[in-house]
């Protein structure tokens, strides 16, 4: 019997629209990275395939990453194509695909490569508009498995019938951090942040994540927590215009926002460090990056009671969370967190971050996802089990 390990080779289709190089793709998605080798981690074989405009294979650690331009542009999605013959080549036990955005590809990775298991992770998709869901209908009959943060992010998807209610689902994070705990004051020190508490937003000033609503609840907290102060990294802000607005209209809020605009992410660690209290009032997340990072600092976090966050905070155990749009709730939830702070929450938050999202975790929750797909895709005597015919695994 083969020792060997199982082979899990990771595509993904996202195209990097400012054409990179793949050493600068490397640092500027880590995510890339990070998943890789924490299935790594877990006892897997991984090799990973990135759509580039570049062709070239980069080796990180013990892990080559593959950027090449998936298909020949004069046969556009063939099936002979260089994806087809590199993965003839890696000849993988089990297809790891990032995104479900991708029905065409996925299509042609089917027929491309028949008997390899495929597993898809989902990336804060949306069910697609009706005219879509025939496309995407047949591209996900093609699939072993779906992975999402949380399986309740599956329901849409289910009831616009786009995935079978027999397939196989799997509750898997997007990614891991690297981020670690430090000394609050010496962070502080470093930072310039201050505050009792001190809550700290990292994430983009949009609709999402609704920024406006988190500066409602934070004057209503202002009444019994005086001292408190925020402070607001971010990178894109369509909403900069209303939160300037916002801010300049109370007098309260102009003392306790800081709004920081963007920092190197290494910085963001330290400010996490810094800070008391994280905070977020996403509608909806894939996973929550900036949450993620949170948990690894072991900054206690006060965020939306969507199914991504509520999954990743082991609903609500290490910190609070509110309902969308209630700005009301975020105020009550700040002022009953303030009231717990202390230097064991932090280290609950992150035991609780060791115990589920560190890089052994997510890499044993990948391993044993790879693992059922692989050893349900086997043929077994008997007649064959209908493709779909899968059930539910919650790969924890």
């Amino acid at each position: 019997m083969s020792c060997d390990p199982l082979h899990a080779a990771q595509v993904s289709f996202f195209l990097d629209p400012q054409e990179r190089s793949p050493t600068q793709l490397l640092d500027a998605w880590p995510t890339m990275v990070d998943v890789a080798e924490a299935a790594a981690r877990g006892g897997v074989r991984v090799s990973v395939v990135q759509a580039s405009q570049h062709s070239e294979t980069v080796k990180r650690g013990d892990i080559l990453f593959h950027f090449l331009p998936l298909w020949d542009r004069e046969s556009g999605l063939g099936t002979v194509s260089p994806l087809s013959r590199l993965l003839r080549e890696l000849d993988p036990n089990v297809l790891h695909v990032h995104g479900l955005g991708f029905p065409r590809e996925l299509l042609t990775l089917a027929s491309s490569t028949s008997g390899i298991p495929i597993i898809v992770q989902d990336h804060a998709s949306r069910p697609p508009r009706l005219w879509h869901r025939g496309a995407w209908r047949r591209a996900l009959a093609c699939v072993d498995g779906i992975a999402f943060c949380s399986l309740r992010q599956a329901e849409p998807f289910l009831s616009a019938r786009v995935i079978d209610a027999r397939l196989r689902l799997y509750e898997i994070p997007e990614s891991t951090s690297r981020f670690e705990p430090g000394d609050r004051d010496a962070a502080r020190r470093a930072t310039g942040l201050e505050g009792d508490p001190c809550v700290l937003w990292v994430g983009h000033l949009d609709r999402n994540k609704d920024p406006l609503t988190v500066f409602e609840g934070v004057r209503l907290a202002l009444r019994s927590l005086p001292r408190l102060r925020l402070y607001c990294c971010y990178g894109q802000a369509p909403l900069m215009h209303a939160v300037r607005r916002q801010i300049a209209h109370d007098p309260h809020l102009r003392q306790a926002v800081h709004l920081l605009g963007p920092r190197p992410h290494q910085q963001i660690e330290q400010l996490m460090r810094a800070a008391d209290m994280f905070v977020l009032g996403s509608h909806r997340e894939g996973s929550g990056y900036s949450l993620i990072e949170a948990l690894a600092c072991g900054l206690p976090p006060v965020v939306t009671d969507i199914p991504s966050f509520r999954t990743l905070t082991g609903a609500g155990r290490v910190g609070a969370l509110w309902p969308c749009d209630d700005a009301h709730a975020l105020a009550v939830a700040l002022q009953s967190l303030a009231a717990r702070l202390r230097p064991q929450l932090r280290a609950a938050v992150r035991a609780h971050f060791e115990s589920e999202l560190d890089f052994s975790a997510l890499g044993m929750k990948l391993a044993a996802m790879y693992q059922d797909i692989v050893q349900r895709a086997r043929p077994a005597p008997g007649p064959a089990p209908r493709r779909g015919d899968r059930g539910v695994l919650h790969a924890r």
